[in-house]
């Protein structure tokens, strides 16, 4: 991670490590590297957002990239290249990840309009947004309370409720490390439930009717529409559908 920001073409930026106090080592490589980060602090703290939190007011720069440890930027331009399209007064830059599993690669290419219905499922890579600093003080900080999805929590108020500009940036920005908490699908329990209290804290008029859309969009009413493309298999699907529908009773529509 810090190889792929110290070896960046441009060099314009502030580099900043906020580290938990691991006792892996990281205390004495950090401070071999000291003269090249502008400031770090290793001590205890209460989970990656309190983290975040930390590194947003150490900043002075305008806009925030957040790197997870084993994560890194895709190549030595790419800051170069992200500076030259940072050129109008946006709240919100963001541009596209490559997502490294256990035994591939696959790019990760996000919308170039944001949506409440994109947010409902999905989220943007924190790996490739560029946050202006000053957002956080006009909004709010991460939610530390949250363990997971804090991050989503920001974006979806930001974009949804708070109307901020954003633009996407057509290029890959970094190399995320699948290994996160946010992958594990050991925390998927958790973060569905976190996303819940989120929804419901910020947005308790959309719940229901994204519940019934969420459900439209699941892996079954896709492949239903896949074979409504080819006309031999929907006659045959149609066929099935009326035999079975003589033996189910009509449904009360009142």
């Amino acid at each position: 991670t810090m190889e792929s920001v110290f070896n960046q073409d441009f060099k314009d930026f502030e580099f900043l490590i906020v580290d938990g106090n691991s006792n892996d080592g990281s205390k004495e490589i950090l401070e071999s590297y000291a003269d090249r980060l502008t400031n770090f602090v290793t001590e205890v703290d209460n989970g990656i957002y309190h983290a975040m939190n930390k590194g947003i007011r150490m900043a002075t720069g305008r806009y925030l990239l957040f790197l997870n440890s084993g994560d890194t930027l895709i190549d030595n331009n790419v800051l170069k290249h992200v500076n030259e399209a940072i050129n109008e007064n946006i709240d919100l830059y963001y541009g596209d990840i490559l997502f490294q599993e256990p035994t591939k690669t696959k790019k990760i290419i996000s919308p170039s309009k944001l949506t409440f219905d994109f947010f409902f499922t999905e989220n943007l890579p924190h790996q490739a947004s560029f946050i202006r600093r000053g957002l956080f003080d006009e909004l709010f900080h991460y939610n530390e309370d949250l363990k997971i999805v804090s991050d989503w929590e920001f974006l979806i108020y930001a974009v949804c409720k708070a109307n901020i500009s954003y633009k996407h940036i057509p290029i890959v920005v970094s190399l995320y490390d699948g290994n996160g908490i946010s992958s594990n699908s050991s925390n998927y329990k958790m973060m569905y439930s976190e996303r819940d209290s989120v929804l419901k804290r910020h947005f308790p008029a959309f719940i229901k009717d994204y519940e019934k859309i969420s459900q439209l969009k699941h892996k079954r009413f896709k492949h239903f529409l896949a074979i409504k493309k080819h006309s031999l298999a929907w006659r045959i699907l149609k066929t099935f559908m009326s035999l079975l529908l003589v033996f189910i009773p009509k449904p009360d529509l009142k």
